[in-house]
């Protein structure tokens, strides 16, 4: 039973809801870890690794979901990742776990609080089946492009499972009321809860009575936009999927887990690059100096927007962008990767496109800048930029304006563990 503040909410907001407000969200019957085994099978999701990474880490641990999500570890080596044994292997891993009763389904749909602590960072989402429809709509709204062949590969997982087995991270804009709800039913008892090995504490709830699942429907029937902030591949395939199947079972809906803006925790991307383009190491200062407005040694991690670091010859140097190239600018060409880009890396580096280049590399800021020290120091990447993080109230605006942000553009930690929550389509 909601309590006595929350039910009057409710039965106003059942009143002043109108027909035409959006986020149509839906509990669903999860398909969980049971809670004792869940910290041996939770796992990162399949695209922050490698395969090698991934056989390593799953190594001697039969029941880790990376024998469903990268299930290539259980072929051999130099195996085509996307060839139909892979997916094949992924159903027959996924049919295994389900039979041993490692993974259960609940009987009857709910609605799921997930929380994840990372050090000082605490956030809550909520686990629900959002709409394909709106996704194709874009009342569900985008901020990157995506390529083809990474749909096509997330559509054939999909497919050889029956199931979306990794959640989209969508955000909204805060509302105090859900605030107030969350943090009243996270007083209880999880149902599972459990720390990761780079010990991120990862806890669920269930939300499974009528009149909570109905607060939340209606509550969210009045937040206009939801917001993809990781998994745009994710969920083009579960619109593929659900047009292909004409919405048949529950392809109408894909996995979500839904946060308030304000609790989001963006870390940079930062940039490493193969080479200095013919360019000695005083040659391209003189260049940067036409763009910065001052180049000195300084700290590895920038303090503000519009500020940089690049790290070079075994030093970090700070640079704070000229204000001619930054006053004036629309929100996605005043972004610092965009600038970046358009000032720094195309016209000094030769880099015309970032998504197709060989002499440019993405790290995300979990690695840290130690992580691009070493890079540069190995000889593999002649230097590395840090960069300031994008702000999440960047992100949300410039998809209200139906912008597309450069490519890794942002980094969102933690990442949700695939087979906390799985949904059978």
């Amino acid at each position: 039973m909601l309590p006595l503040h929350f039910s009057v909410r409710f039965r106003a907001s059942l009143i002043t809801c109108g027909p035409n407000f959006m986020a149509i969200i839906k509990p669903f019957a999860a398909l969980r870890p049971q809670p004792e085994l869940a910290a041996q099978i939770c796992e990162l999701p399949y695209d922050v690794m490698s395969s090698e990474e991934a056989r390593a880490m799953a190594a001697d641990k039969p029941l880790s979901f990376l024998h469903v999500s990268k299930p290539e570890i259980d072929l051999a080596p130099g195996t085509d990742l996307y060839s139909p044994e892979v997916y094949a292997q992924g159903a027959e891993n996924f049919r295994k776990l389900i039979s041993q009763g490692a993974l259960k389904q609940d009987p009857s749909p709910n609605f799921y609080l997930y929380r994840q602590i990372m050090g000082a960072h605490a956030q809550v989402g909520l686990v629900a089946a959002a709409s394909c429809e709106e996704y194709l709509a874009n009342i569900i709204k985008k901020h990157e492009l995506t390529r083809v062949d990474k749909e096509d590969d997330r559509v054939r997982h999909i497919e050889a499972l029956n199931s979306q087995t990794g959640p989209v991270f969508l955000t909204y804009r805060a509302v105090a009321a859900f605030d107030e709800f969350v943090a009243q039913k996270i007083s209880g008892t999880p149902a599972v809860d459990f720390t990761g090995a780079d010990g991120v504490r990862h806890s669920s709830w269930t939300v499974s009575s009528a009149e909570e699942i109905a607060f939340i429907e209606t509550l969210f029937a009045q937040i206009p936009f939801l917001y993809i902030a990781d998994g745009h591949h994710r969920s083009a395939a579960a619109g593929r999927v659900f047009k292909s199947r004409n919405g048949a079972g529950h392809s109408g809906q894909f996995l979500s887990v839904i946060f308030p803006h304000n609790q989001m925790q963006i870390l940079p991307y930062n940039r490493v690059l193969k080479e200095l383009n013919g360019l000695t190491s005083p040659e391209l200062i003189l260049k940067l100096e036409k763009v910065f407005e001052t180049i000195r040694v300084g700290e590895a991690v920038p303090k503000s927007k519009h500020q940089l670091g690049l790290f070079i010859d075994g030093k970090w140097h700070r640079l704070t962008f000229k204000r001619e190239f930054t006053m004036g600018k629309n929100l996605i060409e005043g972004l610092d990767v965009t600038l970046l880009q358009n000032h720094v890396l195309a016209p000094i580096f030769g880099i015309d496109d970032p998504r197709t280049s060989k002499k440019i590399n993405f790290v995300g800021g979990i690695r840290g800048t130690a992580e691009l020290e070493k890079l540069v120091n190995s000889g593999e990447y002649a230097c590395a930029f840090s960069m300031f993080p994008t702000s999440i109230e960047d992100l949300m605006q410039i998809a209200d304006a139906g912008g597309i942000m450069p490519p890794k553009s942002t980094w969102f930690e933690p990442k949700l563990r695939d087979a906390m929550f799985c949904h059978l389509i």
